[in-house]
């Protein structure tokens, strides 16, 4: 037996738990980021500095942000490896929510180790407490709870020894992933306990991969041998399986064109002659027009969200047969789909075995190539660098685009921007294309960047981030400049929320709360934001940048920078990219306002009434 404290038994059975992916073992967690206060400080933070040599502690400077930057690290890693979170009762726990948020919809692993409220109530209510005053069992950590996939609250020392296994159980499931929360009770952290020596023996995970029931794999072999116009759907889940290699060789055998999902996107490098580019709202005319005459449509590891779907319109062929090959069970039967539950890599393997030389129609490969020809050209003329203005979006990240390195990778979060980098990013494979768009959380750019570089220290990260989301969450650029982690952040200044705006606008609005040159307070002005003032401020090199040609140079500063180093430019809030795209379902009043709003109305229902598929 071991008599620890249960934060001291907590902390090093994390420290022996290890993941093995191809004969490689590494620790699980790869490390710990924590804000102290008095939740936390005093045992756990006594723990923490025990274990410092096995599990590093890293200091964020806002607790959602440093969630952020591990559920960042987790997707980067492809759910192999994780991180945990700590903060102290109160805000800091509460500032995790919108973090856990994120890891909840995208279904990426963080353990988060919130403090909590004392178990045996002596000093109630203590500072931060929140009261309900009809149930003293509640705190302020209760709202992790519908964002969590495994929630605890730890008020006995030795409840960690089921607790702990369970969440563990959670974080490493390829179909349960997501966040794992366990509310210490700052009391009960510092309670020492007889442990079982048993209790903290290594732990090796391994990604586990479900095979596909038989009978559904002959179904859906017998639906694709029939299809006259078959289509393949790249979704996240493909990455998390390391299907890309095994989904590039079933498309080529098969000569089935794809279209990539925001997560799927990289799964064939971008100039792969079957890859048909983005899907859906935000998708290449390419994908949306083979999307909508398809017969037979296999996606692979996605969820289905609207933007994919355009709101349910991309599929137009009403005798369509949706597949969704996904290893998570709620995902495979969305949308009324024919469920393939499994693996990834392995579903296409067995798969690609029964079909044997099957191959789609030639004039179907044919519309594929023509297709992407013609999409290859909107792409080139959208991210052109010649301007006669204020750039667009486009041509800012055309240019940043032709400047990364084949091994660079780019992240992004919210906004216009990930639209036009869905539609227009040219990435090659390996993880070089990283959009949480998910959730879409303004906030997440910069904290993102700093966990993918901590997860792959070697590569090139590049965020892309609009004025907006930089204005919300920034410090983790003092952080990154303290870390040692280089980032190069492209800030695009385009004076206020451009994205919706746009949207307000074309959902038959006035432009109103959006566009610092709609506000208007008495006594107010339009702040000129120094947006590269600001970062120097926090540590970074940073500088602005006039004109698009001047980007390139600018870009080349940056990498040669001993340290973060953030460019700025001001971009047009209301230029974007015209081709490709597809509609999404944005609830416009039925009630309008003038001419403008009418018009969108009518607009409105007469696109409704293209969505198909139940369930």
């Amino acid at each position: 037996m071991a008599r620890l404290t249960m934060a001291q038994a907590l902390v090093k059975f994390l420290c022996h738990q290890f993941i093995e992916t191809e004969g490689r073992r590494e620790p699980l967690f790869a490390g710990v980021w924590a804000i102290f206060g008095h939740g936390n400080v005093a045992a756990l933070g006594q723990a923490l500095y025990e274990a410092r040599a096995a599990l590093p502690t890293y200091r964020g400077h806002n607790e959602q942000a440093m969630a952020h930057a591990a559920v960042a690290f987790a997707k980067a890693s492809a759910r192999r490896r994780m991180m945990v979170c700590t903060t102290s009762i109160g805000p800091g726990a509460t500032n995790l929510v919108t973090a856990a948020a994120v890891a909840h919809v995208n279904r990426l692993p963080v353990l988060l180790l919130p403090g909590d409220v004392f178990a045996n109530r002596r000093p109630d209510p203590v500072l931060q407490q929140v009261e309900d005053f009809g149930d003293p069992t509640v705190s302020a950590n209760d709202t992790l709870r519908p964002v969590s996939r495994y929630w605890d609250r730890i008020t006995r020392p030795e409840q960690i020894l089921t607790s702990l296994p369970a969440a563990m159980r959670v974080l490493t499931d390829p179909a349960q992933c997501g966040p794992a929360t366990l509310c210490l009770c700052q009391d009960v952290q510092a309670e020492a306990y007889e442990y079982p020596e048993t209790f903290f023996e290594d732990r090796v995970h391994r990604f586990h991969r479900p095979g596909v029931d038989p009978e559904e794999l002959t179904r859906t072999a017998r639906i694709l041998r029939t299809a006259q116009r078959p289509l393949l759907i790249a979704g996240g889940g493909v990455h998390y399986s390391g299907a890309a290699d095994t989904l590039e060789r079933f498309a080529l055998r098969h000569g089935v064109p794809l279209a990539e999902t925001q997560a799927g996107k990289g799964a064939l490098p971008h100039d792969h002659p079957l890859n048909l580019g983005a899907l859906g709202v935000t998708g290449s005319s390419a994908a949306n027009a083979l999307a909508a005459g398809a017969d037979v449509i296999l996606a692979v590891g996605t969820r289905l969200q609207d933007f994919t779907t355009a709101s349910r319109t991309v599929f137009q062929n009403p005798a369509a047969t949706l597949i969704q090959l996904n290893v998570n069970a709620f995902d495979a039967a969305k949308h009324g789909s024919l469920p393939l539950k499994g693996d990834a890599r392995r579903g296409l393997e067995d798969l690609g075995e029964l079909l044997g030389a099957w191959q789609t129609p030639e004039a179907w490969r044919e519309q594929a190539t023509r297709a992407v020809g013609e999409w290859t050209h909107a792409v080139n003329a959208a991210t052109a660098p010649e301007t006669g203005g204020l750039p667009s979006d486009a041509q800012v990240l055309g240019a940043v685009n032709r400047f990364c390195q084949p091994t660079a990778v780019v992240v992004c979060a919210a906004g216009g921007l990930p639209g036009e980098l869905h539609k227009l990013w040219r990435t090659p494979r390996g993880g070089g294309y990283h959009l949480e768009y998910g959730y879409s959380c303004m906030g997440y750019e910069i904290a993102g960047g700093l966990g993918v570089k901590l997860a792959h220290p070697q590569r090139e990260v590049i965020v892309m981030v609009g004025d907006g989301s930089y204005l919300m969450l920034n410090s983790e650029i003092a952080t990154s400049v303290l870390m040692g982690a280089k980032l190069i952040v492209v800030v695009l200044d385009n004076g206020g929320f451009g994205c919706i705006n746009r949207l307000q606008q074309a959902s038959g609005g006035e432009a109103f709360n959006n566009l610092f040159d709609t506000l208007a307070f008495d006594g107010g002005t339009r702040p000129e934001v120094d947006f590269a003032a600001h970062a120097r401020a926090l540590g970074a090199v940073a500088e602005q940048v006039t004109l698009l040609k001047d980007l390139p140079a600018a870009l080349d500063r940056a990498r040669n920078a001993p340290r973060t180093a953030v460019v700025v430019i001001k971009t047009d809030p209301v230029q974007t990219t015209r081709a490709g795209g597809a509609w999404w379902d944005v609830a416009v009043p039925e009630i309008p306002t003038g001419a403008k709003g009418k018009t969108a109305r009518q607009d409105y229902e007469r696109a409704r009434r293209q969505q198909r598929l139940g369930g």
